[in-house]
C-alpha cells in the first residue's frame, strides 16, 4: 500500500533548515511510518543561494516570497527555521491556511506572541510542533522514561547549564544574516530565549512546571558595530543569564548560559537530585546517561555510566545500528520527525507542541523581568484548553 505523502514547505535554509531537512530526508529510511515525507519546497529571499540549497537537498521548488509557499495546494506541513522575529506572523499565517506547522525555538518572542500563536494553531486545529531536539536524544528520553517510573523518587535538585564561548571579541558585529541573534529586534532576547530556552524545555518536560524565578543577567560587550548599517548601536540582548528556580514538586534548581565561557562551543548538561538515586547528562557524551541508584550495597555502590546504544532496551535505538554504535546530534531531529509522523497517524500529537514551547517562553518571560527587578517573580502557568 502507497504511503501517504507529507509534503514540506521548509521556510529558512540556515544551520538549522540544513539539520531540518537531514531530518525529512532520512525518517524514511529508518521508521515505518504512514506517510512518506517529500521535500516539496524551500523558501527564502535570496533567489540563487535557495536555489542551490533546494538542489543540494533536492527540494522539488524554491519560493522567494513565503507567503505564495503557504498558499500552495501541495504543501502539507510548514517548516519554520527562521529568526525568532519571523516565528508568529508565518506561523499564524500557516495555521489559517490550515497547514501543519514546525517552528523553531523558542516559539515566540515572548509569551504574549506565543499565546497568539497557541490560538491560530489550535482555533485551525493543525498538528504542531516546536523544535526542541534535545528531548530526542535518546540517552535524554530514557532519562524521562526512568523518572516517571519513580526510580528517581521525590525530586530535591534540578540544575542546568548551557556554555559556549563565539561572541567574546568586541569586534564582532550584531546583526544580518549570520548575527542576528545579537540582535534583540530579531532575536527577542540573547542567550536566555536562545540557549537556557532548551535548558528550560528539557527541565519542564523531566520535571514538571515551574513555580517562581529568581534571575541575573548581564550583557558584558555594551556597544557593537550592527552588520547592516555600520552604525555603533548599543548591545541590548543578554550575554549571561543566570537563575534559581522553584519546580511545581517542591524541587529547587539553577540554570545558567553565557556566550562568554572561553573554551566551550556548546556544553550543555543537567543533573537531577532525588531520593532514591540521580541523573547526569553531557551533550559532549550524548549517548551516555550517568545514573546513581542508591539501593545498590557496598562496594558496587556508585555512579554508573549507561552506554545509550542498546537496540533492544534504549529509545528509538533499535531503529539504526547494532547494539553499541552511537548516536548523535542529527538524530535527534530524525527522531523529531518521527514521532511528529506517528502522531499524525496515530492522532496522538507528539510534544513539544506550540501551547508547550508557550510554557517555555513563560518562564523566560519571568527570568528577564526577574533580571530587571531583581526580585523573585511568579510565572505564569498555561491555562487549560
Amino acid at each position: 500500500m502507497a504511503k501517504k505523502p507529507l509534503r514540506i514547505g521548509l521556510i529558512g535554509y540556515g544551520f538549522m533548515g540544513r539539520a531540518h531537512s537531514n531530518a525529512f530526508a532520512q525518517v524514511n529510511h529508518f521508521f515505518d511510518l504512514g506517510h512518506q515525507v517529500q521535500l516539496q519546497a524551500v523558501c527564502a529571499r535570496n533567489a540563487e543561494a535557495v536555489k542551490g540549497f533546494a538542489d543540494r537537498w533536492q527540494y522539488k521548488s524554491i519560493e522567494t516570497d513565503w507567503r505564495k509557499l503557504i498558499a500552495r495546494d501541495d504543501i502539507d506541513v510548514i517548516d519554520i527555521a527562521t529568526p525568532n522575529n519571523l516565528h508568529a506572523e508565518m506561523a499564524i499565517a500557516a495555521a489559517k491556511a490550515g497547514k501543519m506547522i514546525l517552528c523553531e525555538k523558542p516559539l515566540g518572542m515572548n509569551g504574549p506572541e506565543a499565546e497568539k500563536m497557541v490560538a491560530a494553531v489550535e482555533k485551525a486545529k493543525v498538528a504542531n510542533m516546536v523544535w526542541y531536539n534535545y528531548r530526542r536524544c535518546p540517552a535524554v528520553t530514557l532519562a524521562k522514561q526512568l523518572i516517571d517510573e519513580g526510580r528517581l523518587g521525590r525530586i530535591f535538585h534540578y540544575r542546568a547549564k548551557f556554555l559556549q564561548d563565539w561572541t567574546i571579541s568586541p569586534e564582532l558585529p550584531q546583526g544580518g544574516a549570520g548575527l542576528w541573534r545579537l540582535d534583540a529586534s530579531v532575536s527577542g532576547s540573547g542567550v536566555t530565549g536562545d540557549l537556557l530556552a532548551h535548558c528550560i524545555d528539557t527541565a519542564l518536560w523531566l520535571n514538571g512546571g515551574i513555580q517562581e524565578v529568581t534571575a541575573m543577567t548581564e550583557t558584558f560587550i555594551k556597544e557593537r558595530k550592527h552588520s547592516l548599517t555600520g552604525k555603533v548601536q548599543k548591545v541590548s540582548i543578554d550575554d549571561a543569564s543566570a537563575f534559581l528556580a522553584r519546580f511545581n514538586n517542591g524541587s529547587l534548581a539553577t540554570f545558567e548560559s553565557t556566550r562568554y565561557a572561553r573554551g566551550h562551543k556548546a556544553l550543555y548538561t543537567f543533573e537531577i537530585n532525588g531520593e532514591n538515586g540521580s541523573l547526569f547528562w553531557d551533550l559532549h557524551d550524548l549517548h551516555r546517561l550517568q545514573y546513581f541508584d542508591h539501593k545498590d550495597e557496598g562496594a558496587v555502590r556508585g555512579w554508573r555510566s549507561i552506554h545509550v546504544s542498546d537496540n533492544g532496551a534504549h529509545p528509538y535505538v533499535g531503529k539504526w545500528w547494532v547494539p553499541g554504535l552511537q548516536l548523535g546530534y542529527e538524530h535527534s531531529f530524525v527522531h523529531q520527525v518521527a514521532d511528529f509522523v506517528e502522531g499524525l497517524d496515530s492522532g496522538k500529537p507528539a510534544g513539544p507542541t506550540f501551547r508547550d514551547g508557550l510554557a517555555t517562553d513563560y518562564v523566560t518571560d519571568a527570568v528577564l523581568k526577574s533580571a530587571g527587578t531583581r526580585r523573585w517573580e511568579k510565572v505564569k502557568q498555561l491555562k487549560n484548553k
